[in-house]
């Protein structure tokens, strides 16, 4: 038997590959972390065979944007306005944060999304103030073992709205120390605050960096009211757009800049869950779909909700039936739905690959690609009969039907059990952080009546678009 060749058997497949569809009773061959073949009997009598009958297999999922950092303040801003979570994560908790809270933030919420089946993420990391914190989110992500991409975001100083600091310049050290290779788990991207947080000479300031770094670019365009002032169409008569700029959110973007993403074959990432929570305005899904442009998804900020993909598909496919059904003359008359289950799950698997670059080597179960693979089991009361596996995956699908999850051909997750980390002393060590943090924030003006428990609301410091 090899380690090296695992074939998982007799699963229902959803290869997420629109040539090889949905496969039930299907088998997945692995070699040296690559998808050798999928198909019915394979046979290989030396590798070590996992039995996926009564499972679901499918390609891991992909958050498009996520601020890992945050997972060390999780849920305490789930009853705040965006206004209220800019005063206290931006102008508050973030500038208390030292190189091992970013660590423990970023492996914390690593672990949390491998334990729900996201194999790959982008870490828009904007709690990036020193040398020191960037190398301490970078470590945290290569110890976590996933698939991800450093998306440096700068850090607190950066993020006084509307921000008149250039980004900082300590990127280009960790492109050269970290990122020597395409080829590797990690790989890097720029996270810019774009003309939407900063002034027009530091956005064009920092667009320049782009040119120096060579890397792909993700910027939140149309979130609330500090996206109405036409951000996209900005960036197009300063020749910013292009197929390598991701644009986050876009909720309150303009109907013609929709078409000017489409037009340079721009991306777009979707965060429904917290867009419709925080009052950034109604997902986008929509109306990017109707340019043409399939989203990907994000959880974006675990400071206020879950951290897992299977919120995010509900809350995208949720609020859009929602809004499609509101548009008819007679609603809950139309003769089909136009967002079907299999659609969210694609954008929550190789949209969100192609988002990031990365569908050459992820996204669907196809032979050639990396082995990034998961497993959901269907022997439970809200899984059988298995009558529609995209279905079942959308809408009764939860972290803890996770039972394996593979980057690469390696289990970071199997039969329900994380396999890379000893979690327990990364949640003590979290949670000790996480006192140390607040206690720290009690001695600023700021952040003064800063708690745990759920009661803490702040105040919202007004600032100038």
């Amino acid at each position: 038997m090899s380690a090296e060749r695992i074939l998982i058997r007799n699963g229902t497949v959803l290869t997420v590959d629109r040539e090889l569809g949905q496969l039930e009773g299907a088998d997945v061959l692995v070699e040296d972390g690559t998808i050798r073949e999928v198909g019915f009997g394979i046979e290989a009598s030396d590798a070590e065979v996992v039995d996926a009958s009564n499972m679901i297999v499918m390609p891991g999922f992909v958050d498009s944007h996520r601020h890992l950092w945050q997972a060390l303040i999780r849920h305490i801003g789930s009853d705040w306005t965006h206004g209220q979570y800019l005063t206290g994560v931006h102008l508050g908790l973030s500038g208390d944060f030292r190189a091992e809270d970013t660590y423990l933030g970023n492996l914390l919420g690593a672990i949390e999304a491998i334990d729900s089946g996201i194999t790959t993420l982008l870490d828009w990391s904007h709690n990036i103030d020193s040398p020191e914190q960037g190398d301490a989110a970078v470590q945290a992500l290569l110890d976590s073992g996933m698939r991800s991409v450093f998306a440096h975001g700068g850090g607190a100083t950066m993020w006084q709205l509307p921000s008149t600091v250039p980004h900082s310049r300590d990127v280009l050290r960790l492109q050269e120390q970290y990122f020597s290779t395409d080829d590797q788990l990690l790989t890097m991207a720029l996270a810019l605050r774009g003309p939407q947080f900063s002034v027009p000479e530091v956005a064009l300031e920092d667009w320049k960096l782009i040119q120096e770094l060579g890397t792909r670019v993700t910027v939140h365009n149309g979130d609330g009211e500090w996206g109405k002032n036409r951000p996209v169409a900005w960036m197009h008569e300063h020749g910013m757009l292009s197929d390598k700029v991701t644009h986050v959110h876009c909720c309150s973007l303009a109907p013609d800049e929709f078409q000017m993403i489409a037009d340079s074959g721009g991306s777009a990432s979707v965060s429904a869950d917290v867009e419709a929570q925080m009052g950034l305005g109604w997902p986008a899904t929509g109306k990017l779909l109707d340019v043409g442009v399939r989203p990907s998804l994000s959880v974006d900020v675990c400071v206020s909700n879950g951290g897992d993909m299977f919120n995010a598909m509900k809350a995208t496919i949720g609020i859009q039936r929602a809004l499609d059904n509101a548009a008819e003359k007679t609603p809950g008359e139309q003769s089909s739905v136009r967002l079907s289950c299999e659609d969210v799950i694609e954008f929550a698997t190789i949209e969100g690959a192609r988002t990031l670059g990365l569908d050459h080597k992820t996204g669907s179960i196809t032979p050639g690609k990396d082995a990034d693979l998961i497993l959901l089991r269907c022997d439970n009361a809200a899984m059988t009969p298995l009558n529609n596996p995209a279905a079942a995956v959308v809408y009764s699908g939860h972290p803890g039907l996770v039972d394996s999850v593979m980057v690469r051909g390696e289990f970071l997750k199997r039969d329900g059990r994380l396999t890379r980390t000893d979690f327990d002393s990364v949640r003590t060590r979290a949670t000790s952080a996480r006192d140390v943090l607040f206690e720290r924030a009690l001695a600023r003006p700021s952040t003064a009546d800063a708690r745990t428990g759920g009661s803490w609301i702040p105040g919202i410091h007004r600032v100038p678009r």
